[in-house]
C-alpha cells in the first residue's frame, strides 16, 4: 500500500508529465526490470564477506555468495529473518501478510528475483482492481470508484492469492541461506580503517571481513545505531537524514460478516511525505470465508495512536470509527480478534517504507556510494531498477553484491 500516499497529489500534479513517463517507478519502471542479475553472473572472490542484516536484499546478497561457495556470514539483529516480510496464519483461513502485502511491480519481476527467464510467472495473483471503494471525510462516505479506477490503469498492481510476500522470499531465497545467519547480533560498530573490515555487535563479539553489505532500513541509519570509522561523511548523513522512512503499522481485524467495501481512504494523511489511514477488505478476492478487514496508518497520524495506552485501544478506536461509518455494524460483528504490526515501534526497523519516487535521486544516490569499496549498502530505497517495495529491495541486493565482488 505505499502508493497510497500520494492520492491528493496524483489528483493534481500526475497529469500530462506523469503520465508521459516521468513517473517512472514501480509497474511504470518495467523496462527497468534487470534481463540479467547475480544470479546469471559466475564470481571467483577469495575474501570473506558480511551481511548486515537479514531482510529481503540481505538474503538475496547471500544466495549469491552461497551459489559461488564465497564465505560470508549474516548478522541479524533479530531473532527471526525477513525484515519487513512477516506473515500470520493464526486469525484467517488464508495467510495475512503482516509486511509488505503488494506487488507494485510488473509481476515479470518475481522471475527477475527467482532467475527464471521470460515472463510467464509461476505464483497465481490478484490483480488489485477494486470495485467497491469509498472516501471518509469524518462525516459522511462518498464513492471513490473513479478514482482507483484510473489509478489501476496509471499503477497497475497484483497481490499473492494463496500466499505471501514472506512465503515467496522464504521458498526462493532464505531456504538456500539461512545456515549462515547468526541471530541477536545487533551491529554497534563498523570499523573500516584497517587492512580488513571489523564489525562489532553489541554483545562486544568481533567479526572481521574483506567487505561488508549493510542492508538495514534507512531508519537504523538515522538513529545513529551503527557507529562508522571513519564516521560518515556529512555529505552521506544529511542523504539519509534527508529520506522520509514513515512511522506506522498495520491492524489486520476480524468480523463476522463483511459490512464494509474493497477500501476505506480517510481525509487524513495525504501528501508525498503525508503518510496516510486506510481501511481495506485484506481478503480482497483471495476466496476465503474469514472476513478480515486491514488498517493500514502511517506518517503523522500514527502518533496519535502511539498515545493510546494499549494495541487493544487502538483497535477499539478503530472500531468505534468503523460505526461511525457504518452505523454500529463493526461492534456488533467485530469477533474480537486482531494482529498487529508496529514497525516504527522496534528497534531495528524504526519505520514503514520509503516512497522512493519522492525522494531526490541524488540523496539516493549518494546513500548508496560505498564507504572505500569495502562497506556496500543495499535495500529497497537504493534500487537502482526502481520496482519500489519488496521487489526493489531483493532486486537491489542482487544489484550491490555484484558491485561488491567486482569492484576493487
Amino acid at each position: 500500500m505505499i502508493l497510497r500516499s500520494i492520492f491528493k497529489v496524483t489528483a493534481l500534479v500526475l497529469l500530462s508529465s506523469l503520465l508521459t513517463g516521468c513517473f517512472n517507478w514501480a509497474a511504470r519502471a518495467v523496462e527497468k526490470i534487470p534481463k540479467e542479475t547475480a544470479l546469471d553472473k559466475s564470481y571467483n572472490y577469495n575474501g570473506k564477506v558480511i551481511i548486515i542484516g537479514a531482510g529481503g536484499s540481505g538474503l538475496a546478497a547471500a544466495k549469491i555468495l552461497e551459489r559461488n561457495n564465497i564465505d560470508y556470514t549474516i548478522l541479524e539483529a533479530t531473532n527471526r529473518y525477513g525484515g519487513r516480510l512477516k506473515k500470520d496464519t493464526t486469525l484467517a483461513d488464508f495467510p495475512i501478510d503482516l509486511g509488505a502485502e503488494w506487488i507494485h511491480s510488473h509481476p515479470k519481476v518475481l522471475n527477475a528475483i527467482k532467475g527464471k527467464k521470460g515472463e510467464e510467472i509461476d505464483e497465481e495473483l490478484i490483480p488489485y482492481k477494486l470495485e467497491n471503494t469509498v472516501k471518509w471525510d469524518g462525516k459522511s462516505l462518498k464513492s471513490a470508484n473513479r478514482y482507483w479506477k484510473w489509478f489501476y490503469r496509471f499503477m497497475p498492481e497484483s497481490k499473492f492469492k494463496n500466499s505471501t510476500w514472506y512465503d515467496f522470499m522464504d521458498q526462493n531465497i532464505a531456504q538456500e541461506v539461512k545456515h549462515k545467519i547468526l541471530f541477536n547480533s545487533p551491529v554497534s560498530t563498523i570499523d573500516y580503517s584497517g587492512k580488513n573490515v571489523m564489525v562489532r555487535i553489541e554483545n562486544g563479539d568481533t567479526y572481521m571481513a574483506d567487505k561488508v553489505l549493510v542492508t538495514v532500513p534507512v531508519g537504523v541509519l538515522q538513529a545513529g545505531k551503527i557507529e562508522f570509522i571513519p564516521a560518515l561523511n556529512e555529505k552521506k548523513n544529511k542523504a539519509i537524514n534527508a529520506i522520509s522512512f514513515l512511522p506506522g503499522f498495520k491492524v489486520a481485524m476480524k468480523f463476522s460478516e463483511k459490512f464494509y467495501p474493497d477500501i476505506i481512504q480517510t481525509e487524513t494523511g495525504y501528501g508525498t511525505k503525508g503518510g496516510e489511514t486506510t481501511f481495506y477488505d485484506m481478503a480482497f478476492k483471495k476466496e476465503a470465508k474469514t472476513h478480515i478487514l486491514g488498517f493500514l496508518c502511517a506518517g503523522k497520524e500514527a502518533k496519535s495512536y502511539y498515545a493510546m495506552e494499549s494495541k487493544e485501544a487502538i483497535v477499539e478506536s478503530l472500531i468505534q470509527e468503523l460505526d461511525q461509518m457504518f452505523d454500529g455494524k463493526a461492534s456488533e460483528t467485530f469477533t474480537g480478534e486482531f494482529v498487529m504490526e508496529d514497525w516504527s515501534q522496534q528497534e531495528f526497523t524504526r519505520g514503514t517504507w520509503v516512497v522512493a519516487p519522492f525522494e531526490k535521486t541524488s540523496d539516493l544516490k549518494t546513500i548508496a556510494e560505498p564507504l572505500d569499496k569495502r562497506v556496500y549498502f543495499a535495500g529497497g530505497t537504493v534500487d537502482p531498477h526502481r520496482q519500489m517495495g519488496a521487489p526493489g529491495s531483493m532486486l537491489s541486493g542482487y544489484y550491490y553484491i555484484d558491485k561488491l565482488l567486482t569492484e576493487e
